[in-house]
């Protein structure tokens, strides 16, 4: 969803439930992790709509058009810790 102000377009996306405004068409998992203060080792994943789509695991080298319809949902899973 974009706003246009000033001729600038923003854009809302949410992490973990915390929204966020981003003024980009794109964001890469980069700066999504840079935005959310997502430590290493935690994945990403972007919340796909419906569940005929499976969610999608977004890499830091991952770009993400936010001009999508709709606002962008994304969420983090720890690393498993499975065995201790």
């Amino acid at each position: 969803m974009a706003n246009e102000e000033a001729g600038r377009k923003e854009y809302k996306l949410f992490i973990d439930g915390h929204l966020y405004d981003w003024t980009k068409q794109y964001i890469s998992g980069v700066e999504l992790r840079a935005l959310g203060s997502i430590p290493a080792g935690v994945q990403v994943f972007l919340e796909e709509p419906g569940p005929e789509k499976p969610d999608r695991a977004i890499p830091p080298d991952a770009s993400v058009n936010l001009a999508e319809p709709g606002v962008e949902k994304f969420y983090t899973v720890p690393p498993a810790t499975f065995g201790r």
